[in-house]
């Protein structure tokens, strides 16, 4: 079992004690985030399958040398740097494979995907950032969700997720008021507790 007391990206960091669980929880839950983004940009299949294990070999090796900074989103911002270089370099050697063999090269759109993902202040870097946050959310959500009770965790999801009145879940539960609000407390912060430095914004579905 992974050390709860400590954040999945801690936990990733501490080379000390290796802990396969927490990458393949990594694993599972950027493999999809990344895979989607390489659609965007036209490549599927063995190719897309390819460039999701580079980039995440990539975080895997450099993961100990990351500088957790203080402004939000520093780890989605160094994820989403690295899967930028992948998909350049991927781009490149097409290229280079097709000038070969005397075809044109085009890619033009992809181009400016690519640029248009470097720029931080980008509406579609800021389209990744939303993306990032929400799908990661809702992975640590499920991750953490056997933790606590069922009547707790609906507390939570219906006061902090759907936004209900409180009082009329507690009715509905047959809570106090008071646990409704303490529920919501507890998994908040053992949701930050398990994002802290991957999502540090409020989570939210």
């Amino acid at each position: 079992m992974p050390d709860t007391s400590h954040s999945l990206l801690q936990r990733l960091q501490d080379r000390t004690r290796p802990d396969n669980e927490s990458w393949a929880r990594m694993v599972e839950v950027y493999s999809p985030l990344i895979r989607n983004w390489l659609k965007r940009s036209g490549l599927e299949g063995q190719d897309a399958d390819d460039i999701v294990q580079e980039v995440l070999s990539v975080v895997f090796r450099r993961m100990p040398d990351f500088q957790c900074q203080e402004q939000t989103g520093s780890f989605r911002a160094w994820l989403r740097t690295i899967a930028i270089n992948c998909l350049r370099d991927f781009w490149k050697a097409r290229r280079r494979r097709k000038a070969g063999a005397g075809i044109g090269s085009g890619n033009d759109e992809i181009q400016q995907m690519l640029e248009q993902l470097s720029d931080p202040a980008s509406p579609l870097s800021e389209l990744w950032n939303r993306e990032h946050d929400r799908h990661v959310t809702q992975y640590l959500m499920q991750l953490i969700q056997p933790e606590f009770s069922e009547k707790n965790w609906q507390a939570f999801h219906r006061v902090a997720v759907r936004g209900e009145p409180a009082k009329d879940i507690a009715d509905e539960l047959g809570m106090t008021l008071n646990a409704v609000y303490i529920a919501r407390s507890r998994i908040l912060t053992r949701l930050r507790q398990e994002g802290r430095g991957i999502v540090d914004s409020e989570f939210s579905a």
